[in-house]
Parts: C-alpha cells; sequence; structure tokens
C-alpha cells in the first residue's frame, strides 16, 4: 500500500481505494473529504491511470490549487499538471476555447462579466424604447441569469405561455424581447456570459454527439466536489459526460446545501442513487475539527430538518466547553460583548486574533461588531466585502456630512455633486476644478458665487448649482442645532440617497438599504451613549471623528493576525477555534425571507449548521433584546434554532426568555380615565392573580445588585441618581461594564462621578442620565 493512505482512517481509505463504478461519498463537516478527494486522485494514478482520463470538478479556484498541490507532492509536478481540475466554469470555458466553433463561437470569445452583460443589457433596454424604471437592468440580468441555469433558451422561453404570462403580470411583456436581443448581440460580440459556459456546454453536448462522445472517452474518472451546491445545468452535464464509463465520485454533505439562491439543487445529491447503477455509498462520519459539545450541539439542530441523509457525525476530540448563548440588549451591547469576550480570551489563554471568526447572516450586521472592535484595539478583517464605512453607499452618505461640515472638502463634493443624478455632468465638473484652481478658490465658493464667475456654463445648468447649493446650504443651518442623528437622517431622506436605492429591488440594492439603515443604527447608537459623557456632545463633527477612527485603523495592512469578519456563506469550508454566530434571532437568522416554505427554512438551518460546525474549541450565540430600525428599537425574541439545541450542549448565560409587557396596541387611543370614574377596583382574590413564571436558572445565576433609587430634590422635583453615591463604590453600567467610583464633584443636574472601568477605560458620566448599578 501506497504510504501516503497511512494517513487515512478505515472510513477515507474505503473510497480512496475503489477504482472503478459510481460512487458518493457522503462527508459529515470536518471529515476530512478534501484528503480523501486528493489521495484518491492520487491512488488512480498510482494503478495507472493517465491523469488527462482525470476531471476533478471543484466550486473554488483556491480548493483545485490546493488539492493540485498536494497531488503533485505525492506524485510530483509533471503528472498533477495534465490533470484536468478546477471550477465548473474554468474547465467548461476551456473545451469551449477548443469545441466552440460548432457553436458558431471562434476560439479567442470574450466572457463577460457582470459589469459587462448589464451594460449592454440597458442599451438594449434603451433602444428598444422601454421603461428603464420598470425594465431595471439588475432585475432584467438575474431573471435571464436563472433562465439560463434552468436551461431555458430563447426558443424554450417563447414555447412556455405560462413564463412569458409571469413577465407580464410582472409589467414586463417584452422581457423575451430583450433576451433575444441579448442572446443575438452576444453572439455578434462573439462574447459569453458566465450562465453561457454552463448553458453553451450543455448545448455542445447534445447537439453534437460526436464532441460528447469524445470527452466521455477522455474523461474516464469524474470527481465533483461538493455536489450538493449543483445546480441543474451542472447536474445535466456531469450526468452526460460521465454516462459511458459511469466511473463518478461525488463527495457533500446534504447538511452543507446553503446555494439555493444561486440556484443549487439539493434533489442531485439526495437523488444520486438513483441515476446511477450499483452505486457504493461511503459515509465519512468522524469530526476531526470540533469538540464533542460543537458537534452534538450542531446534530441536535441539523436533526430537526425531514430532508436529510442518513449519517451520524461523531469525534473522538475533547469534550470541550459548551456553546455559549449571550443575550444583549441591543446590537450595540452585542457588539462590545464580543470584543471584550475576545479580548479577555485572548489575554486568559495567549491566543492570537486569527484563532477568532465573527460569523453574520447579513453584511450590515458588521457595523456595531466592527466599532466595538477598533475601540478596543482588536485587528480584524471583512471578508467578501468592504469595511462598512468604505462601501459605496456608506461612503456617498459620509460625503453629504463631511462637506455640510468643510465645503473645501473637493473629494467629498466631486462624490456627490451629480448622485443622486440632477443633471450636472462631468464637463461640468471638470470647467468647476479649472476655474476654482485659476482663482485660487475652492469649488463650492465657485458654485456659490457662480452668477459672477467667468465659466462656460450654459444658465439650466447653474440653476442646478445654485439648486445644490441652497441644499448643502439648508444642512449647514441644521447643523447649527441639531444633533448628528437628527441630521444624517434628515440628509439620506431629503438628498435623494434613499429614493435612489429604493429603486433597486434585487438583492444588492436590499443589501444597500439595509446598509444605510445600520449607519443611521450607528449614529443613533453615537449619539445616545454621548448624552451619558461630561464634557462629550453629540455633534455630526464628533461623530465623523469617532468615523475617521474606524477608517484609519480598518482594513489588512499586510499582518494575517486579525479577527475574521464574513457573512456565514463566505465561511464555508473555513475554520476557527473561536466562532461567534451574532444575530441569532428570529426574521434575522432565520431570515425573515426564508420562511415562507419548509424547504426555505431547512436551508437556513443547514446555514445554521454550517456556521456552527466551523467552530473547532468554543462556539459562541448572540442574539439581542431590540435592534435598531431607522433609528428606532425593535424589538427581537430569540431565534428558533437556539431553543432546538439540546439543553446538554448549551450554556445559557443570560436567561433565554425576558418577562416583558408589549401591548398589542396603544392605550392612548382609548383617551385618560380619571381615578374618579373607575367604577370597579381591582379584584383580591387570590385566583385573578397571575403568578410570575419561573426562571430556569440551570445554567446561569441570577443576581440583583442594588439600583439606584430617585430622590426628592428641594424643588420637589424627582432627581434620576443617588446622592449617596460614594467614592469607592463598584458599579455596573450596560455599556462600559463594571468600575470603581474614584471621584464625585458637581451638584444637582451637574453632579458627575468619574468612574475606572474594568476594560481600563476612565469616564465621567452625568449622573442624572447614567443607568448605574451599585454592586457594593
Amino acid at each position: 500500500m501506497e504510504k501516503y493512505l497511512n494517513q487515512l482512517n478505515d472510513a477515507q481509505l474505503a473510497p480512496t481505494l475503489q477504482k472503478d463504478g459510481p460512487m458518493i461519498i457522503i462527508a459529515g463537516a470536518g471529515s476530512g473529504k478534501t484528503r480523501v478527494l486528493t489521495y484518491r486522485i492520487a491512488y488512480l494514478m498510482s494503478q495507472g491511470v493517465d491523469a488527462f482520463n482525470i476531471l476533478a470538478l471543484t466550486f473554488t479556484n483556491k480548493a483545485a490549487k490546493e488539492m493540485k498541490g498536494r497531488i503533485a507532492d505525492i506524485v510530483g509536478d509533471s503528472g498533477a499538471k495534465n490533470l484536468w481540475m478546477g471550477t465548473f466554469h474554468s474547465v467548461f470555458a476551456k473545451i469551449l476555447r477548443f469545441e466552440g466553433h460548432h457553436l458558431g463561437f471562434p476560439s479567442n470569445f470574450t466572457i463577460y462579466d457582470t459589469q459587462d452583460s448589464q451594460k449592454l443589457l440597458g442599451s438594449i433596454i434603451k433602444e428598444l424604447g422601454l421603461d428603464k424604471d420598470i425594465y431595471k437592468t439588475k432585475q432584467v440580468y438575474s431573471r435571464i441569469s436563472s433562465y439560463k441555469n434552468s436551461l431555458i433558451t430563447v426558443k424554450a422561453y417563447f414555447n412556455n405561455p405560462e413564463l412569458m404570462e409571469a413577465d407580464a403580470m410582472a409589467r414586463r411583456p417584452r422581457m423575451g424581447d430583450i433576451y433575444k436581443e441579448y442572446v443575438d448581440r452576444c453572439f455578434k460580440a462573439g462574447a459569453m456570459d458566465f450562465d453561457d459556459l454552463l448553458l453553451r456546454t450543455n448545448e455542445l453536448l447534445t447537439r453534437f454527439p460526436s464532441v460528447l462522445a469524445q470527452y466521455q472517452s477522455r474523461f474516464r474518472y469524474i470527481l465533483v466536489d461538493e455536489y450538493q451546491d449543483t445546480n441543474h445545468s451542472q447536474y445535466l452535464i456531469v450526468r452526460a459526460l460521465s454516462d459511458r464509463f459511469q466511473n463518478i465520485c461525488v463527495v457533500g454533505d446534504d447538511a452543507q446545501s446553503i446555494y439555493a439562491f444561486r440556484g443549487a439543487n439539493i434533489n442531485n445529491i439526495l437523488n444520486f442513487q438513483k441515476d446511477y447503477d450499483n452505486v457504493n455509498v461511503y459515509r465519512l462520519e468522524q469530526n476531526y475539527r470540533s469538540t464533542k459539545m460543537i458537534v452534538g450541539a450542531a446534530n441536535s439542530v441539523i436533526e430537526h430538518n425531514k430532508t436529510k441523509l442518513d449519517k451520524i457525525v461523531w469525534t473522538a476530540n475533547d469534550v470541550g466547553e459548551k456553546v455559549i448563548v449571550h443575550r444583549s440588549m441591543t446590537d450595540g451591547d452585542e457588539g462590545r460583548y464580543v470584543a471584550n469576550t475576545i479580548w479577555e480570551t485572548k489575554m486568559n489563554e495567549q491566543l492570537p486574533n486569527s484563532d477568532f471568526a465573527v460569523l453574520y447572516r447579513t453584511n450590515a450586521q458588521s457595523r456595531a461588531i466592527e466599532d466595538a472592535l477598533r475601540k478596543r484595539d482588536i485587528p480584524y478583517r471583512i471578508y467578501g466585502g468592504l469595511s462598512f464605512y468604505q462601501r459605496k453607499e456608506i461612503k456617498d452618505v459620509t460625503a453629504y456630512l463631511r462637506l455640510i461640515l468643510n465645503t473645501a472638502d473637493e473629494e467629498a463634493l466631486k462624490r456627490v455633486i451629480n448622485y443622486p443624478a440632477r443633471g450636472i455632468g462631468q464637463t461640468t465638473i471638470d470647467r468647476l476644478v479649472v476655474a476654482a484652481n485659476a482663482t485660487g478658490k475652492t469649488m463650492y465658493d465657485i458654485m456659490k458665487d457662480i452668477d459672477n464667475v467667468s465659466i462656460n456654463i450654459n444658465n439650466g445648468t447653474k440653476n442646478k448649482l445654485k439648486d445644490f447649493v441652497t441644499l448643502i446650504e439648508s444642512y449647514k443651518v441644521m447643523n447649527q442645532n441639531s444633533n448628528a442623528f437628527d441630521l444624517a437622517e434628515h440628509v439620506t431622506k431629503t438628498s435623494g440617497l434613499i429614493r435612489e436605492l429604493n429603486k433597486d429591488g434585487t438583492p444588492e440594492g436590499v443589501t444597500k438599504m439595509d446598509n444605510v439603515q445600520e449607519l443611521l443604527n450607528g449614529i443613533k447608537d453615537f449619539v445616545e451613549g454621548q448624552i451619558e459623557l461630561a464634557d462629550a456632545g453629540d455633534s455630526l463633527a464628533e461623530f465623523l471623528e469617532d468615523v475617521a477612527l474606524a477608517t484609519d485603523l480598518d482594513g489588512d495592512k499586510g499582518d494575517p493576525n486579525h479577527v475574521a469578519l464574513m457573512t456565514i456563506h463566505l465561511a464555508k469550508g473555513l475554520e476557527f477555534s473561536h466562532v461567534f454566530i451574532v444575530g441569532m434571532e428570529e426574521d434575522l437568522f432565520p431570515s425573515a425571507m426564508s420562511m415562507n416554505t419548509r424547504s426555505e427554512l431547512e436551508e437556513e438551518r443547514r446555514l445554521f449548521y454550517v456556521a456552527l460546525t466551523r467552530a473547532e474549541k468554543q462556539a459562541y450565540l448572540t442574539y439581542t433584546l431590540s435592534r435598531y430600525r431607522w433609528g428606532k428599537l425593535i424589538d427581537a425574541e430569540p431565534s428558533r434554532f437556539i431553543e432546538e439545541i439540546d439543553e446538554e450542549f448549551v450554556n445559557i448565560t443570560t436567561p433565554l426568555k425576558e418577562q416583558r409587557i408589549n401591548p398589542m396596541l396603544d392605550a392612548s387611543i382609548f383617551g385618560d380615565i380619571e381615578p374618579n370614574k373607575i367604577r370597579f377596583a381591582k379584584p383580591k382574590s387570590p385566583k385573578f392573580q397571575k403568578k410570575a413564571p419561573k426562571q430556569k436558572t440551570e445554567n446561569f445565576k441570577i443576581s440583583t445588585p442594588k439600583k439606584l433609587k430617585p430622590v426628592a430634590q428641594s424643588n420637589g422635583a424627582s432627581n434620576l441618581f443617588d446622592t449617596k453615591l460614594t467614592v469607592g463604590n463598584i458599579v455596573n453600567h450596560q455599556r462600559f461594564g463594571r468600575g470603581e467610583v474614584l471621584k464625585i464633584e458637581g451638584s444637582g443636574g451637574d453632579l458627575k462621578a468619574e468612574i475606572k472601568f474594568e476594560n481600563g477605560d476612565t469616564k465621567k458620566l452625568l449622573l442624572r442620565f447614567a443607568k448605574l448599578e451599585v454592586i457594593s
């Protein structure tokens, strides 16, 4: 037996040694499936199979590169280089380079990316004289993409009355005409988009049997990674290529099928045994990654899914710590809990930042986490996207805010002068720059005095510039008497930014709206936090200074030692020692948009399973009682997924459910009830009294700290702080944690306490606003 095979356990060895025939490897999380795929290819080559006859399909170039590197270590570089290994799109593009002439495409055809495709579609929509507000480019592109991945060609579209009727009902009756023109224009340009790489490969193999036979003969052994993520188009290509020899090996985990929104069909893996005769089924059930507690928690959750393959994931690793469930009051508190826990764990266990990851359902959730991490000077990196404050829609809002404070800020002015569109073109902007440079004035000064400046701009454009100046001037006036949140909310509404984002109904457009909402939430949180601090303000200038610190510290400066922040979808295939899964709330995770059917809910549960199994030693689940939505606190409740974890695997550090009274109606609609008009007194009989439900306390300890009590002042008003607070008291603050009172100064409403908190910060708090609890 080859020496490298000694590294496999019995379950991994069996599928590695099967040379011929169809087989499916059901691989649980952390079970070493990549190693099995790699060693199986190396073993086939050692048994005399030519590398040219092996096709290995992956879903990422990174996976293909890593596998090829491992194989080269075993069989040598020359053998590994001859493998057909790569992503579906890269391999099929290679085939189309050789065979595309059968379809009328040149071998050097262009591959359009998303922006290329959308730009072409925008031109077609304009040329056809269609309303661009109804035929939105991104929505049309998304629709055509779904057609292609479902193998609905132009001909099939026009032969399907139901599809045509659906588009007509959506007020887009010309969708078929756009689709046809788009396909014709791509063909004329000798171009294919990403979806064409699959669609045209299917067309090639279907219309030209000789080509199919050629590649069936060539690819005698086919291996497919992440088979649960294949769509219908990919499935058909694999079926066609493997039909002659049926030496096909697919690897996947139905419990990690999380890409239905991209067209992935979980039935491809569920029905594999029906597609081929005499299929051998192998199960990799030993998890090498996580502790017994994490594996047990993940198993207990996924057990709630009805659509699944049978397997029992287990581990020989240590028992480990229970999954920690923590409740926070708001998303800001949640971010601080995550940052503080990372900092304390790092210090106590001497761990690098790279051992930690924070996973969330939507990108917008990163804002509160980022704010908290940078305040603790913990370096982090956003994966799969820009840092929150670097995203276009956020920079657009902050550019307006920067311009309000400093009209000489030329970059901010250029960014927003024609966004949203005001009919101020690039030529006008260029002339403003020239005039400003010639006179030594700022662009804004030129615009303010546009009637008295010698500049080649027509009267219509001059009026548009004046309107923009008037808008900014009105913001400057409001800034004199408003806090940062009120001003920012006003700017987003009146500038047209919100209206512009609302026009885009695609998932990307919704995400941008969510991000702007999160920015406003952050400003609201900043303003409320500033109220408590003595010698601090809630002005726009102070907020932008706060943001400037975020952008200065943000980004990957080449140091790999950072905390990873990413969506759960991006975390698939990765692993970290400590994983925080934040926002575990109903309508957030599971998403409110993914609970219409059982299949959608089960995919959300699989997504949670993926998140949980990224953790090696410790997993944290956090949720809040309320989140900011457009500056308003909205009540939240814990995700059902938390309750689906068996109790033996979780440590609930705070009560899972808190008794809160949330009336369904606003009591004010019934008018005021005067005491002397109450006709019936409250019954005193015990049978009318409800007992408070008992709190479940086995996993947490309830303490009752002394609260600050109001005392009467000489003027009869109620004072919201305790005058008996003394130096040396240990207090607890919702935002800053525990601390010691160092000094008390002032009197009456200006009474303030200087407190040194355990996180190292020293704050002066106005006691009439501070929410303090006296511990001792």
